[in-house]
């Protein structure tokens, strides 16, 4: 019987072999979306169990609950941590095919050198093994992103954020690796906003003065992203606005296209937003998306983009459309309901026959786990079996060379230079 998850897992082909575990498992992490908390790498925070570390914040664990049956209680509710643990065994077994079944076990591997299978037979004991590891040195927040190499990883923040755990971060001697904020600024830029505690922070009665005059204060904490994830864009005065203050500070505009976000009224009445009840919108409009480009372009006001889709039927219009503005433009790494085998294998494909595979910048966890940077080394696997499938298909030359840096770059330097200021 194979094992599973082994040290070959997805890696179907010699070179795919050669090329990950020579090339792809040694570089670093340069995660630039995921929703970590400042707060919580700043004061070197230690989880107890895994309630904690997995289930606490994890909306994609919280949906398979859901599905499967799970009482609210023991999702997002009061229940006591080893009976939602073991309610999150229970799901377990059914998620066939699920990239929650390969990250959870890849964790327990990577993190805890546990390579049993979760059931609801094997939950007690995983329980206790983690719960006395997590007691060990090595276990805090700093040490797992770094267990991770982990170089930098920019964090989601609200434009009235004071940024203070950042600074922290910043002049904490024994943190290896750099915490960006970044400038997410969505709920100001749709009608009706409440802009109000905005304002009163910068003194104006103008929100868009207030978010320039907020912008600026992120920079000058090391900002070098923005993202946008709010459902009209083309039309919005503030973001256009916004858009040429990055090309201005040379920051990264991210613009995340397609969600249907807080669906569930029962659960953003009782929990908020954040529960795991959004789900994939209608295609995009792509004269909509190019004239967006178009415009700011003809202004020089287009910054660095990177354009990221929940909509899979979206992939190919993005990924010409990406390559229309290149190289200022980026197709995006498979997001959210994307980020599995056959989601990053779609994008990836795109890139390979209607754009450069070359030319992108990787992965991202998306996350507010700190335990989900196993999906960076998941992304890294598929792509040397896709690269390994071509060679051995002779599709392409078995040039060992030139594949290494291919996958180097795609891995971490493309980041590294893209975000770049």
């Amino acid at each position: 019987m194979k094992k599973y998850l082994d040290e070959n897992f997805l890696l179907t082909t010699e070179t795919a072999k050669r090329l990950y575990f020579d090339f792809a498992e040694k570089m670093p992490v340069f995660d630039y979306h995921n929703h970590l908390s400042a707060k919580d790498i700043a004061e070197h925070r230690r989880f107890t169990n895994l309630t904690e570390l997995w289930l606490e914040t994890d909306h994609y664990k919280w949906r398979a609950m859901r599905a499967a049956g799970i009482d609210e209680s023991l999702i997002t509710g009061n229940a006591p941590a080893f009976e939602k643990f073991k309610a999150w065994a229970e799901v377990m077994p059914g998620l066939v095919g699920s990239p929650l079944h390969h990250w959870c076990h890849l964790e327990l591997q990577r993190y805890f050198g546990i390579y049993e299978v979760l059931t609801p037979k094997t939950a007690e004991n995983i329980w206790e093994q983690t719960c006395r590891i997590l007691e060990g040195e090595g276990f805090d927040t700093v040490s797992l992103l770094e267990k991770m190499n982990v170089r930098v990883l920019c964090t989601t923040d609200d434009p009235a954020d004071s940024l203070e755990w950042h600074r922290m971060i910043r002049q904490d001697k024994t943190i290896p690796f750099k915490v960006l904020p970044s400038f997410r600024p969505d709920k100001y830029c749709v009608k009706d906003a409440d802009c109000s505690a905005l304002c009163e922070k910068y003194g104006t009665d103008r929100v868009d003065e207030a978010l320039i005059k907020a912008l600026d204060f992120f920079c000058e904490n090391g900002c070098i992203c923005a993202d946008f994830g709010a459902g009209e864009f083309s039309d919005n005065p503030l973001l256009r606005m916004l858009a040429a203050e990055y090309k201005r500070r040379s920051i990264v505009m991210q613009i995340h296209l397609g969600p249907m976000r807080n669906v569930n009224p029962k659960i953003m009445g009782s929990f908020g937003r954040d529960g795991g009840c959004d789900s994939i919108g209608p295609a995009i409009d792509p004269i909509e998306v190019a004239g967006f480009l178009s415009a700011l372009q003809e202004q020089d006001a287009l910054p660095k983009t990177v354009l990221y889709n929940l909509n899979p039927s979206d992939n190919r219009m993005l990924a010409t459309l990406a390559g229309d503005f290149a190289p200022d433009v980026l197709f995006g790494a498979a997001w959210w309901f994307n980020d599995h085998i056959r989601g990053i294998k779609s994008q990836l494909l795109e890139l390979m026959e209607t754009g450069s595979l070359a030319s992108t910048a990787g992965m991202l966890t998306d996350s507010r786990s700190f335990t989900s940077f196993v999906r960076h080394e998941y992304y890294r696997r598929i792509l040397c079996a896709l690269i390994g499938e071509q060679v051995e298909e002779g599709l392409y030359p078995d040039d060992m060379e030139t594949l290494g840096i291919l996958v180097k770059n795609i891995c971490y330097e493309n980041a590294e230079a893209f975000f770049s200021k």
